[in-house]
C-alpha cells in the first residue's frame, strides 16, 4: 500500500523533484562524457561505436545462460581466451539485473495504481447547512487522499523508479557488449584445436605430374610479361600488384566463368559496392583486429566526425548481407541465394617471406562471392536441413569451377581456431602450388564456405516472417568464395606451366571469355 507523505513531507518532496528535474541536464551531458569514455574503451577492444541508423543487435543469451561453461570453452577452442570468461560474466549480470527488476516490480504498481487514481476528476463532497444553503469545504491539500498527495507520492516513485533504472542501464549496456563480443558457437563438425581434417580431394590425390618442373608465378610472370610488382611497390607499397596482358585477361575470364556457374544454378547476380559502414562490417563479424590481434580493415577518414565511420569491405560477404539488414523477409523468398563480384581489401596480408611473396597475399583483390539466407532448421536433426543443402551447394559450386580448371586440390573441414567469429562450421579447399613446397606442403587455401547461424542475421536485424504470419524468426546465413582471382591466377600459371614448350597452357573453360587463346607464351621483343 502507498504510504502517502506527511505535510511536512511536502516541501521536502516539491523541492528534491525540481532538484533532479533540474539537473538531468548536467546529468546528461556527464553521461555523454562517460558514454564517449565508454565508446572509445569499446573501439581499444576491437568493437565500433553504432551510430544512431545502425541494426541494433538482438543476441539470445539463454543458451548462455543456461551453460555458460560451455560458451567458455567454445571461446579457449576458437582462440578467443580474452572473452572466455563473458558468459560466466554475463549470467552474473542477468542476475543482478533480475534482482532489480524484483525490486522494481511493486514500485511500478503502486505507480500505475496512482496514475490510474489520477485520471478520475474528484467532485468535492457538497455538506448541507442552516437554511438548506450547501456548503463547499475549503480543499485540504495535504490530507491522504488529496490530488496533491497523491502526485507527490507519485514524483517520489518516479523518481525511486529512476534511481533504480539508472543502476540497471550500466549493468544492461555491459551484459549486452559482453554477448556481441562471444564468438558464434562452433559446429561439432569442426575439429577441436589447430588441424584441420582432410575430407576429399579434386583432380586426383596424388600431387599433379611434372609439377617439380614447374617455376613459381613470379618468375612467369616476370618471364611473359603478365605482373609487376615493382611497379606497384613504387605507385603503391609492398602488397599491391599489376596483373598485365593476359594476365589481365584471365582475371576476367575467371570471373565470367565462375558468375556463369552460379547464375545457371539460380544464384542472383548483383555488384556491390566495396565501401561500407564499418558497424556494418562488425555486424558480420570483422573487427578491426582479430583473435590473433592482426588488423583486418582500411578505414577511410571522415571529415565531418557526426558521419558514420566508413570502411572499405574485407569481402562483399558485408554489403551483401547487409542488404537485408533492418528488413523482414517472406519465407517464400528462402532460400535467397545471391552471387556478386567486387574488389576487396585486407589490411593485413601477412609477415615477408615464402607465404606472402607474389600473388598469395595481397591488400587488394577480385573475388566472386556466394552468399544465401536460409530457413533454420525447425528443430536439431531434421533432415533436410535448409542450411546443411545450402552449405553442400556452395562446396559443390567450388568444386566444379575449381575442378574444370584443372587444378589439384583438397577439401579441408576447418579446426575451431581457425574460424572466424561468425562461423560456425568452415570448409576450405586447398590448391597445390608448386612454388609452395617449403610452406605446407605446397597446399593453399584458395576458397572457402562457412556456415554462420544466426549470428549476422541478429546482429543486422533481418528476420523472416514464416508461413504463419505470427512467427518471425532470424534466418541462418551461409557464403563462399566462388573464386578468389589472385591465388587462382597463381595456381594456374604454376600448375599450367610447360617447362618444354615456355608457356602456360589456358584451360578449355577459360578459353571463350579470352579470345580463343589457348596458351600463354612469351611475346616478341618489340
Amino acid at each position: 500500500m502507498c504510504a502517502y507523505p506527511s505535510s511536512g513531507l511536502r516541501l521536502w518532496i516539491i523541492g528534491s523533484t525540481l532538484r533532479r528535474l533540474s539537473t538531468e541536464k548536467a546529468n546528461g551531458e556527464a553521461a555523454s562524457k562517460a558514454a564517449k569514455c565508454v565508446a572509445k574503451k569499446v573501439v581499444e577492444r576491437g568493437g565500433d561505436t553504432r551510430p544512431s541508423i545502425a541494426p541494433k543487435p538482438s543476441i539470445d543469451i539463454k543458451p548462455i545462460l543456461k551453460d555458460p561453461e560451455l560458451y567458455k570453452r567454445n571461446c579457449f577452442n576458437r582462440n578467443y581466451k580474452w572473452a572466455a570468461y563473458n558468459p560466466h560474466r554475463i549470467k552474473e549480470l542477468s542476475k543482478m539485473l533480475h534482482q532489480l527488476e524484483e525490486k522494481a516490480k511493486p514500485l511500478r504498481k503502486q505507480k500505475n495504481s496512482l496514475e490510474q487514481t489520477l485520471k478520475v476528476p474528484k467532485t468535492p463532497i457538497e455538506e448541507p447547512i442552516a437554511g438548506g444553503e450547501k456548503h463547499v469545504p475549503e480543499p485540504e491539500p495535504w490530507r491522504p487522499n488529496s490530488r496533491e498527495t497523491k502526485l507527490a507520492s507519485l514524483a517520489l516513485l518516479k523518481l525511486q523508479l529512476l534511481d533504480i533504472q539508472n543502476e540497471a542501464n550500466p549493468l544492461q549496456a555491459e551484459l549486452e557488449n559482453l554477448s556481441e563480443e562471444l564468438p558464434n558457437l562452433a559446429s561439432p563438425e569442426a575439429p577441436i584445436g589447430n588441424t584441420p581434417k582432410v575430407v576429399g580431394y579434386i583432380n586426383h590425390e596424388r600431387e599433379p605430374l611434372h609439377s617439380h618442373l614447374s617455376k613459381s608465378h613470379v618468375e612467369i610472370g616476370k618471364e611473359l610479361q603478365l605482373l609487376d610488382f615493382e611497379a606497384a611497390s613504387t605507385t603503391t607499397g609492398w602488397g599491391w600488384y599489376f596483373l598485365m596482358n593476359e594476365a589481365a585477361l584471365l582475371e576476367q575470364a575467371l570471373i565470367q566463368y565462375a558468375l556463369s556457374v552460379a547464375v545457371k544454378k539460380g544464384w542472383m547476380l548483383v555488384s556491390p559496392p566495396s565501401i561500407v559502414y564499418s558497424h556494418m562490417a562488425t555486424a558480420c563479424g570483422f573487427k578491426p583486429r582479430d583473435q590473433n590481434d592482426e588488423q583486418q580493415i582500411y578505414t577511410l577518414e571522415q571529415k565531418d566526425d557526426l558521419k558514420p565511420e566508413l570502411s572499405l569491405a574485407g569481402t562483399a560477404e558485408i554489403p551483401i548481407a547487409a542488404m537485408n539488414a533492418k528488413k523482414i523477409l517472406d519465407h517464400q523468398q528462402m532460400p535467397l541465394k545471391v552471387v556478386g563480384v567486387s574488389r576487396c581489401y585486407r589490411a593485413e596480408a601477412g609477415s615477408r617471406g615464402v607465404d606472402t611473396k607474389g600473388l598469395y597475399r595481397v591488400h587488394e583483390f577480385t573475388k566472386v562471392e556466394m552468399f544465401a539466407w536460409t530457413l533454420p532448421s525447425a528443430a536439431p536433426g531434421d533432415r533436410p536441413c535448409p542450411v546443411q543443402t545450402m552449405f553442400d551447394e556452395m562446396v559443390s559450386i567450388q568444386m566444379e569451377v575449381l575442378r574444370n580448371l584443372n587444378l589439384h586440390c583438397r577439401i579441408l573441414e576447418m579446426p575451431t581456431s581457425d574460424l572466424g567469429a561468425s562461423a560456425a562450421r568452415k570448409q576450405d579447399i586447398e590448391a597445390f602450388f608448386p612454388s609452395r613446397r617449403q610452406k605446407d606442403n605446397g597446399w593453399g587455401e584458395v576458397t572457402s564456405a562457412s556456415i554462420c547461424t544466426d549470428y549476422q542475421t541478429r546482429r543486422l536485424m533481418t528476420r523472416v516472417r514464416l508461413a504463419d504470419p505470427s512467427r518471425i524468426v532470424y534466418p541462418h546465413t551461409v557464403n563462399g568464395t566462388a573464386l578468389a582471382v589472385p591465388r587462382v591466377v597463381m595456381a594456374l600459371l604454376e600448375n599450367g606451366w610447360d617447362n618444354d614448350k615456355k608457356v602456360v597452357v589456358i584451360p578449355k573453360v577459360l578459353r571463350p571469355w579470352m579470345g580463343g587463346i589457348e596458351a600463354i607464351k612469351k611475346r616478341d621483343a618489340p
